[in-house]
């Protein structure tokens, strides 16, 4: 009897952190291993992976992992779950390439055996398992959907594409390989939804480049573009028109320039070295405001906004914005972002007048929209189609794209992170489980999760801040020699609350005549009293609650001596 499950760990219900688990024969296969990265009310959190409690109970079973794209959100995981074993990697060359560049960076240690090159011509076996890969149009180098043959039929996980006509991919063999799939019968389709609610026709790309074309030749004074890191085509674009134009090229954005680098590296991407510049911190005699100049400022979303606001209140130490520049938004607003894009926005135009925005018509999303995804159906005729790579609402959109092309609602499967979804002879038998799943926020380089107390006060941090109450205390004479010390961080104590410290002080002094009269002094509720006798009188007064700090020092006569000495 042959049984298939599909686990993913991420990637749907969400934007980002994409893996998914095809267990076969006892085997699994891992696609992609992504990471998203947090937003804004995340503080201090430098990216969110997955829990992998799952694969780490299971890691003798891993066949290998099976990467589409050079993408932080397929990518960007593979050096956590390589921390827990040694394990094989297939991808392109791109991607490889990439992928090696964040291993070192990461001080992961592997062998270039382990990473295996792929093309679209490549099939891996497994036993009765063959694996090939296919080429996608996508705004990344050599981007690959994966097809899986199982004596079922073929499981196609498509990844991000698109049919853009634009694109330089050899668009015959990417059908071919599409027809033998479907001809050798699809039991299951896992096919990005992102854009599954986008109707916008990819025809404007030769306005976009007629617009740029002009921009870039009839401005005689330095350019700033503003583009989302992942949109390497369209900084290829940029490039090659500014190129044309006789400009020099200068990126802002520290990942955005490895990749570029890499694509000039391998061939993807040609900027003649005497054009690409590498930008000094400003001084006296560095401005970096050349004529000739065009800066691509690139982040994740909402980094290129924050970049520009810091460029146009002259804090930045690269670019300080002038009346004389030219801005160009080619980013939308992700969503959540709204109100830092409109914020900048005014900002920037405090600066200059220079200022180009261009509606959506003219920035095609990258990931396959309404028709593209009925037509990657249509082609392959699955038996069952899952939607990933999206949140629910986008799921929710693509069973209605499969809708209208004859699909019932019971072949179409919406799942979330942790489902274990079963088939069995060709046929879906349900979810029949659920594993471990979730995120782990990381903080810097240590792979640990960032927790929710800490989470919860960075959150106080930021909303209510902090005051640190400091004092030396003899435990024989049951003194304090000095202090207490009273200093606040992220509220207002001046004005008409002058008397706030002078009552912190106080409070200090009453807790503190209470806790000395005892026989032995218990410095953990000595500490906790305080903090919550300040506290309580804080939020009375101010109606804040900071986080409250009670730092108080064993000290004697003698070292109190050395103290003031020094």
């Amino acid at each position: 009897m042959s049984k298939i499950n599909f686990i993913p760990l991420g990637g749907v219900q969400e934007n980002g952190k994409n893996l998914y688990c095809l267990e076969v024969d006892n085997k699994i296969f891992i696609l992609d291993c992504g990471l998203k990265y947090p937003t804004s009310e995340l503080y201090g959190v430098d990216v969110i992976v997955n829990d992998l409690s799952y694969l780490r109970e299971n890691m003798n079973r891993v066949a290998g992992i099976f990467l589409t794209n050079a993408h932080d959100n397929h990518i960007g995981g593979v050096s956590y779950l390589l921390r827990e074993k040694k394990l094989k990697v297939f991808g392109s060359k791109f991607t490889l390439s990439v992928l090696k560049d964040k291993l070192d960076e990461e001080e992961i240690d592997y062998d270039d055996d382990e990473l295996e090159e792929v093309t679209s011509k490549t099939a891996i076996h497994f036993g009765e398992i063959t694996i090939r890969f296919f080429e996608v149009s996508y705004n990344i180098p050599e981007a690959f959907g994966i097809a899986i043959k199982t004596n079922d039929g073929y499981i196609i996980y498509t990844s991000n594409y698109n049919f853009d006509q634009n694109s330089k991919i050899d668009y015959s063999h990417m059908f071919r390989s599409l027809a033998v799939f479907s001809k050798d019968g699809v039991l299951a389709l896992l096919t990005e939804s992102l854009g599954a609610n986008n109707e916008q026709s990819r025809g404007t790309i030769l306005e976009f480049k007629m617009r740029m074309t002009n921009l870039i030749a009839h401005t005689d004074n330095r350019l700033i573009f503003s583009i989302f890191s992942s949109d390497i085509l369209r900084i290829q674009q940029i490039c090659n028109i500014a190129i044309e134009h006789n400009k020099r090229i200068a990126i802002i954005g520290l990942k955005t320039q490895k990749l570029v680098r890499e694509a000039i590296r391998l061939g993807y991407l040609r900027i003649p070295e005497n054009k690409f510049v590498n930008l000094r911190y400003m001084d006296d005699n560095n401005k970096n405001d050349e004529k000739d100049l065009v800066v691509i400022v690139t982040g994740e979303r909402h980094e290129p906004y924050h970049m520009l606001g810091r460029m146009s209140k002259g804090i930045d130490r690269l670019i300080k914005l002038q009346e004389s520049d030219t801005v160009i938004i080619l980013t939308n607003p992700y969503l959540g972002t709204e109100k830092l894009a409109a914020k900048t926005l005014d900002t920037i135009f405090h600066n200059t007048s220079k200022v180009k925005l261009f509606n959506t018509s003219l920035l095609p999303d990258a990931s396959a929209n309404r028709e593209e995804i009925k037509e990657m159906i249509n082609i392959l005729k699955p038996k069952y189609i899952i939607p990933v790579i999206g949140e629910y609402r986008h799921q929710y959109a693509l069973r209605i794209v499969a809708d209208c092309v004859g699909y019932k609602d019971e072949n179409i499967l919406i799942v979330d992170n942790g489902d274990i979804l079963s088939f069995e002879n060709g046929d879906y038998t349900g979810i029949t489980g659920s594993v471990p799943c979730g995120e782990l926020l990381i903080d810097g380089k240590a792979f640990k999760d960032v927790g929710d107390v800490v989470m919860r006060d960075r959150e106080l941090l930021a909303q209510d801040g902090l005051v640190l109450v400091t004092a030396n205390i003899n435990p024989r004479t049951k003194t304090v020699l000095l202090g207490p010390e009273v200093v606040t961080k992220g509220f207002n104590t001046q004005v008409e609350n002058v008397n706030i410290i002078v009552k912190i002080k106080e409070i200090f002094y009453l807790v503190s005549e209470k806790h000395l009269a005892t026989k032995f002094i218990n410095w953990s509720e000595y500490k906790t009293v305080l903090k919550n006798e300040i506290s309580h009188y804080i939020y009375k007064e101010l109606k804040r609650s900071p986080i409250i700090i009670p730092v108080l020092i064993s000290t004697d006569l003698e070292t109190l001596r050395k103290m003031k000495a020094e």
